[in-house]
């Protein structure tokens, strides 16, 4: 790989050479870094005034193959007139830039109002805009994403975590057997779950609210393959079992466009601990990086550890009320 594939080397001048041979379009020297927690993106301006976004990739993390899919789950949606943001086609035809192996794509740029769930036409509205994605996302598979299963995605973090040495000694055998214990106990839950191409990270922070227009999901960036339901249980306020009236009004939207499984409800908390482990080994993935060290000093330590431990077994105590509420049919009303 060559040396600029990565992001030490991304000066300003850099990425607006790239952006330019790439795009072909001239670009003024604005260069607006902009909040990522795993990627680098920037606002641009054309010469002719348009103001442009760039998003270059985290190196070694997603192939070209799997940034493809991400493009394509875009374009399908945006056919079904589905408010999303899609890359622009450059030139050649494609949607992704490459430039010494790091792979890159530039978007128009759209702002919106963060989003605010304080009425029930707001939830109503999300779980609207849900199922449309849904329906999109089941028009195809991905060629090389990510399956959301316990042992498929999660046991492969797990195994990072672990065989990567992240975990300090003295608690690596406690949290060994204790994940070992909640994927063992949630994986016969997913059985016969259909699975499709979701959002992956759809939470109020990737909904933009646009004046005049609506909803509108950004960043696919997690896109992958899994039940529907994941793309509903991060916007609760609470677990599953404390917020019914947000998941009715959720339903409500989505069943407009959608049917819904509702046995499928019963995998929002065993999703909760997949999602606690997927974060703790995106962490790990990234752990060397001078910025994420300097905005995460204690990630890694021992306090940081313990208190992860602790979080997850109340997380499987979660899990395992949850499903004996199901059990006995006293779980959204069985």
């Amino acid at each position: 790989m060559s040396r600029n594939a990565d992001f030490e080397h991304l000066t300003p001048e850099v990425l607006l050479d790239m952006v330019e041979k790439a795009s072909g379009i001239p670009m003024t020297g604005l260069t607006i870094p902009l909040p990522s927690y795993i990627n680098r993106v920037y606002e641009l301006q054309s010469k002719g005034g348009e103001r442009l976004i760039v998003k270059f990739y985290r190196p070694n993390r997603w192939n070209r193959q799997a940034l493809e899919d991400e493009h394509e789950f875009l374009l399908d949606c945006a056919d079904d007139e589905i408010p999303v943001v899609c890359p622009l086609r450059l030139p050649d035809g494609n949607t992704l830039g490459n430039e010494g192996g790091l792979f890159f794509a530039l978007f128009p740029r759209k702002s919106g109002r963060a989003l605010e769930l304080n009425f029930d036409d707001d939830l109503k509205r999300v779980g609207s805009l849900i199922g449309r994605i849904h329906l999109a996302g089941e028009k195809r598979s991905p060629k090389d994403r990510i399956i959301l299963h316990p042992e498929k995605s999660t046991r492969n973090d797990l195994d990072l975590l672990v065989s990567g040495g992240f975990i300090i000694d003295k608690y690596r055998k406690s949290f060994e057997e204790l994940t070992s214990q909640i994927v063992g106990s949630i994986t016969p839950l997913f059985k016969d779950v259909h699975f499709i191409r979701i959002h992956g990270d759809c939470h109020r922070g990737n909904l933009l609210d646009r004046p005049g227009e609506g909803l509108m999901a950004i960043d696919f960036d997690d896109m992958m393959t899994g039940p529907p339901v994941h793309d509903l249980w991060m916007l609760l306020s609470d677990h599953a079992g404390r917020s019914r009236r947000e998941i009715d009004l959720l339903l409500d939207g989505y069943e407009q466009f959608r049917e819904f499984d509702y046995s499928t409800l019963r995998l929002i908390e065993p999703l909760r601990f997949m999602r606690i482990i997927y974060f703790l080994a995106w962490c790990a993935r990234q752990v060397d990086d001078y910025a994420f060290r300097s905005n995460h000093p204690d990630w890694g330590g021992e306090i940081f550890w313990q208190r992860e431990i602790a979080d997850l077994k109340h997380q499987f105590q979660v899990i395992m009320e949850h499903k004996v509420a199901w059990e006995e049919e006293r779980f959204f009303g069985g």
